[in-house]
């Protein structure tokens, strides 16, 4: 998993969580961009990828507080073809085996192509978080409606972006939004999801309220002293509340708010997660009650996509 923070112009207009799934896409573009790659030997050897035979994972593109961030966990089969200084037609797949029989020129090939295919993969791989923001990257940023109430809405085709332009362009489109109010009176209700992880309750409750091991899975800054009554800051900034109690490692209770210009200013919502470890996995569940009504499906959403997704981006092993 990457995060790739692109350059945007600061913006409370970009401040809510927001995140889309891309997988699908994700599948096409690496069978439409592995097969262009190819490489050379120093005589007549040449070979390349010939096809993806194999797409396993997800990927989504989340927003957190005026930056995007790319969350992926993919794993691609791939065959290769080439051709031998001696005119031979070789053919292979990725991790590593042949499927034509050996001869010394063919074995040369295949360790030229054990050699340099997978810089090739590595480069191209790295055009990956890049791309998926350049094409979704735009449905994310926020359109300011001064007259709009609750979850702001993604932009709509008012707001022109040209192709190839800039997040930075995209987020400078978009108008200031409407000042935050205080609400005095309340409807709310409990949000709650759910996952099983390949890892003991200890070492999710730490991996959950250790300071040090949070950004590994959040991939932003954290503030956290895990004691009664101490406050905690979580996504950079994005969530913020106190520390209720803490039963290690069964529960953990904290107060839980929203920083977003349409989350009522003041108000805290109460975050239980609990712990039920068994003989290979542990389900964690997150029990937010309190929440606005009207936020209930992007608040799943985003305990979805920021904890759980999250720490199956560390390599946990989850199962939504």
């Amino acid at each position: 998993m990457a995060t790739i923070p692109p350059s945007m112009a600061p913006s409370t207009a970009n401040w809510h969580w927001k995140n889309k799934t891309v997988t699908p896409w994700a599948k096409a573009w690496f069978e439409r961009e592995l097969v262009t790659l190819s490489i050379k030997g120093e005589g007549s050897e040449e070979a390349g990828v010939s096809e993806v035979v194999d797409f396993e994972g997800d990927a989504e593109l989340g927003q957190r507080k005026s930056k995007l961030l790319t969350i992926y966990d993919c794993r691609v089969g791939l065959k290769w073809k080439g051709t031998a200084s001696d005119g031979t037609e070789v053919e292979g797949k990725y991790e590593w085996s042949l499927t034509t029989p050996s001869t010394p020129t063919v074995e040369a090939l295949f360790n030229l192509v054990k050699a340099r295919l997978p810089v090739a993969l590595e480069t191209k791989f790295a055009e990956f978080p890049s791309a998926i923001i350049e094409t979704h990257g735009k449905d994310l940023t926020v359109s300011a409606d001064t007259s709009r109430t609750g979850t702001p809405a993604p932009p709509t085709s008012n707001i022109p972006v040209a192709s190839g332009a800039s997040l930075a362009t995209i987020a400078a489109a978009a108008a200031k939004p409407a000042p935050r109010t205080e609400t005095k009176k309340l409807n709310t209700t409990t949000v709650s999801v759910d996952a099983n992880f390949m890892a003991s309750a200890d070492d999710l409750f730490s991996i959950l309220t250790d300071e040090k091991r949070i950004p590994a899975w959040s991939r932003a800054p954290a503030k956290s002293n895990p004691q009664p009554g101490a406050e905690y800051s979580l996504f950079g900034g994005g969530v913020k509340g106190k520390y209720i109690s803490l039963n290690p490692p069964k529960e953990i209770k904290q107060t839980w708010a929203l920083e977003s210009p349409t989350w009522p200013t003041g108000h805290f919502a109460t975050l239980t997660t609990t712990f039920d470890q068994s003989s290979d996995s542990t389900k964690v569940t997150w029990s937010l009650e309190g929440v606005p009504t009207g936020f209930e499906d992007e608040i799943t959403r985003n305990l979805q996509g920021y904890y759980v997704h999250g720490l199956k981006s560390i390599g946990l092993g989850s199962e939504l």
